[in-house]
């Protein structure tokens, strides 16, 4: 049985790819993660987030938005907001690495 699917939509993958500063305790990292949350929420147009980590220390941060536009002023827009300062101050800013990339199929 085939996988029921969607095809393109105007929704957009925000994928942010980073390290954390020398010392940063995991837990300490998720519990900021998860204030961050309402941030996301409040600027609209956040459909879901996942953030991820792999056996090497290189963290994923993935949002998807509802269109490009919402995308990209919340890429300026909620990191300037001072509530999600202590998430910030925990990334390695040299690491990382952001794209926007609209959804071209999902699987449901």
């Amino acid at each position: 049985m085939r996988p029921t699917s969607k095809t393109a939509s105007d929704n957009v993958m925000e994928l942010v790819s980073f390290r954390l500063n020398d010392g940063v305790d995991h837990d300490a990292f998720l519990s900021a993660a998860a204030d961050t949350a309402p941030i996301l929420k409040a600027f609209g147009g956040c459909l879901g987030r996942h953030l991820s980590c792999d056996a090497d220390g290189q963290w994923t941060d993935i949002v998807l938005w509802q269109d490009m536009d919402t995308a990209l002023r919340a890429a300026e827009t909620v990191v300037q907001d001072p509530d999600f300062a202590p998430f910030g101050a925990m990334i390695d800013g040299a690491t990382v690495s952001m794209r926007h990339a609209t959804v071209a199929w999902q699987m449901d």
